[in-house]
């Protein structure tokens, strides 16, 4: 049991020193150039290092690319179009649901023509490609793969989609001016950003954020090499998120807005309990094939 904890604790020491290093840098950054905002450069410089961190990680833990779930080139451009295709199907009846409800309203005030729409489309799917490929390695990849290493699959997913989650969180909700800071001060965003972890009001975003990662990782462990699937799934919600967004306004005074958080308008109670069924309904059907295979043999 201890063994356990401890390994489910070595990625907070390793996020933990991410994000000192990164308020030191980030205190000397803004001496410099005073009109960047110091809670930005320490958040950006935080997940710059721990992307970092997977090389290390990777010699420490002795795992290779097929270890994080990368598979070959053809196979994974293969899995990042299924996995798109997977993110669409599992996502975008959520989005019917808040148009349906009048959760999603939309918005008049766009100039609506076919290469306005496109071309946000396509800057979207960029951005949420660029963002796939950093946070899927990160926890699909190497924190799961070093948990598996020490846990059972089930702990190891829900421990690294706890992480998950978290990291989406961890924002001081204050900010210095060049002018007035210090490095005590810097100090003081960063623990005023671990202690928004504790904020009631993030709750059910964070719930939704635990089974995103919940299925993510549910999906990476059913295949070896199946990183790509995840990547093409998380690029594929995030694109729809952003173009969310772009379309529509949401009203939070609506009557069913309570299915949906202030994060982003879109996660929340209604996504935490679609995603749940999801897994639940895979791990029956599962079951259900395992027991039938085993009779029919």
């Amino acid at each position: 049991m201890m063994r356990s904890v401890y390994y489910a604790l070595v990625p907070l020491g390793v996020l933990l020193g991410a994000a000192v290093i990164a308020s030191i840098g980030g205190f000397l950054l803004v001496q410099v150039f005073d009109t960047w905002s110091v809670q930005k450069v320490i958040n950006k410089t935080t997940q710059a290092l721990l992307v970092l961190s997977i090389f290390p990680a990777m010699a420490w833990l002795k795992l290779n690319k097929t270890d994080l779930g990368f598979a070959g080139r053809k196979q994974f451009g293969r899995q990042l179009l299924q996995g798109f295709g997977l993110g669409f199907a599992t996502l975008m009846p959520v989005f019917i649901v808040l148009t349906v409800l009048k959760i999603n309203v939309l918005d008049e005030s766009q100039a609506w023509t076919l290469s306005w729409f496109f071309g946000k489309a396509s800057l979207a799917v960029l951005l949420s490609l660029l963002i796939s490929l950093i946070e899927e390695p990160l926890f699909r990849g190497i924190l799961l793969a070093g948990l598996l290493r020490k846990l059972p699959v089930p702990a190891a997913i829900i421990i690294s989609a706890a992480y998950y989650g978290c990291l989406h969180f961890i924002k001081s909700p204050h900010n210095i001016p060049a002018s007035e800071l210090t490095l005590g001060g810097t100090f003081g965003l960063l623990a005023d950003a671990f202690a928004n972890l504790l904020n009631p009001d993030i709750f059910s975003a964070f719930l939704a954020l635990l089974m995103v990662g919940v299925f993510l990782g549910l999906l990476r462990t059913e295949r070896q090499a199946s990183l790509g699937l995840c990547i093409g799934c998380h690029t594929c919600w995030v694109t729809l998120i952003k173009m969310n967004k772009t379309v529509f306004n949401t009203d939070f005074n609506a009557d069913y807005a309570f299915l949906v958080s202030r994060y982003d308008g879109v996660i929340g109670p209604l996504v935490t309990v679609w995603l749940l069924l999801a897994v639940l309904g895979y791990g029956f059907w599962r079951h259900r094939y395992s027991t039938t295979g085993s009779k029919n043999a």
